[in-house]
């Protein structure tokens, strides 16, 4: 009988030759594998993770809001202050992400991988969907509607009848004042259009929105650094008449280039 050492040495002898090639082809499967997954599909709209996150989960943008309507509650006392006559006066304020938060619709299709601001999903969305109030509005247009200032609610939700008949029931559910058919003016013509539609008859004396396009004609359909400019020269308006919110979720800035600092990467 031979020593068992003796039949072990081929066998170790094969394992040491084998193992070179055996970890090249892993190389090549892995190197194949990651080609594979290089050329597959990305949910690029996996990258707004990070700002549905913050816009819908931080205690920060709940500041921020509560810090919005503080101000503007601050600003209305004063123009009803000097106004002579209080119901002469209005407000206008967009509803998405000023005064109402759909972030579980756009949680929803992110999971879905669905990119969500080609706006496919609003329409069923605003017929059976719940947002909720943002916080700090019930409160400050309650206010409002209780000094006798009109409110205008200036969206582009989509304005055919049955879903301006969803918004309008949505509001009205969830405790909003002063909604109508006349008073919740939808998309269709511009939102300076609609606007001047409150102007008609009120001196508008405050604006909210979360997009720039919401006080101003000069900001729509612009690029980004022409928009730049523009908040630049209107900077007396900012925390005055005009009540910017947060928004994180979704806007013409979501494919600019970024810009990184040009030094090596050193870790600590």
């Amino acid at each position: 009988m031979s020593h068992p050492l003796a039949r072990l040495v081929p066998g170790v002898l094969s394992l040491v030759l084998l193992a070179p090639a055996a970890m090249a082809q892993d190389a090549v499967s892995q190197d194949t594998m990651a080609q594979d997954a290089a050329q597959m599909p990305q949910c690029q709209v996996r990258e707004f993770a990070m700002g549905l996150r913050y816009q819908q989960q931080s205690a920060e943008v709940r500041a921020l809001q509560l810090q919005a309507y503080a101000l503007a509650k601050a600003n209305l006392e004063a123009a009803i202050a000097k106004a002579e006559d209080p119901g002469k006066l209005a407000i206008v304020t967009d509803l998405d992400e000023t005064a109402i938060d759909n972030s579980a619709l756009l949680v929803r299709d992110m999971q879905e991988c669905h990119v969500y601001d080609t706006w496919d999903t609003w329409g069923d969305w605003e017929l059976k969907g719940h947002p909720t109030p943002i916080p700090g509005a019930l409160a400050f247009f309650d206010f409002a509607d209780k000094a006798g200032v009109a409110i205008y609610y200036i969206s582009d939700r989509f304005g055919e009848p049955e879903n301006k008949a969803a918004t309008i029931a949505t509001l009205k559910e969830l405790g909003f004042p002063q909604v109508s058919d006349d008073t919740v003016l939808l998309y269709g013509t511009s939102k300076a259009e609609r606007r001047a539609v409150a102007a008609k008859d009120h001196q508008i004396v405050l604006l909210l929105g979360d997009t720039l396009a919401d006080f101003d004609a000069a900001f729509r359909k612009v690029p980004l650094d022409v928009k730049r400019a523009a908040v630049d020269s209107n900077a007396a308006h900012f925390g005055a008449d005009w009540i910017v919110f947060p928004n994180a979720t979704y806007g013409d800035w979501s494919e600019a280039p970024l810009q990184a600092w040009d030094s090596p990467l050193v870790t600590q």
